[in-house]
């Protein structure tokens, strides 16, 4: 893992995402994001909603250090316009935008996720910030998720 840039607490827009939903757990399990990147890239793909400005995200619901793994909640998302119609499994929402700690890092494998969520939280406790688990927590990939 290569920190490309310590924490650093930013605003964030909000954006308007489609979205495929997993309950369970999904920690350390590559399958689930595969399943998950591929049912809404299968829906966009023939709808050509993939574009340069397109932006693939995970959102996290909970916290696994208090959430039970098969309770934890997690969409799989990619930003989309407001008046794009979805159906079946794809849903659409609005992600809250607002002041996010924020740090972007290079990581070589699912094994690296872990250490990297833990450094983001390590630096808000040492700069006396709370998790609000009332917004998502997101991971923004900058090329293949």
């Amino acid at each position: 893992m290569e920190i490309l840039n310590e924490p650093e607490i930013k605003e964030i827009e909000e954006r308007n995402v489609a979205y495929v939903s997993f309950v369970g757990n999904y920690l350390g399990n590559t399958n689930v994001f595969n399943d998950l990147f591929t049912k809404l890239l299968g829906w966009a793909g023939p709808k050509q909603l993939m574009g340069p400005d397109t932006i693939l995200m995970s959102a996290y619901h909970d916290d696994p250090s208090v959430t039970p793994p098969e309770e934890l909640k997690l969409d799989v998302c990619m930003t989309i316009e407001d008046d794009i119609k979805v159906e079946g499994e794809i849903k659409k929402k609005k992600l809250p935008g607002g002041k996010y700690v924020v740090m972007r890092a290079e990581l070589t494998g699912a094994e690296e996720y872990g250490p990297a969520w833990e450094k983001v939280v390590e630096w808000m406790i040492q700069n006396n910030l709370e998790i609000d688990m009332s917004r998502a927590s997101y991971e923004i990939y900058l090329n293949s998720p």
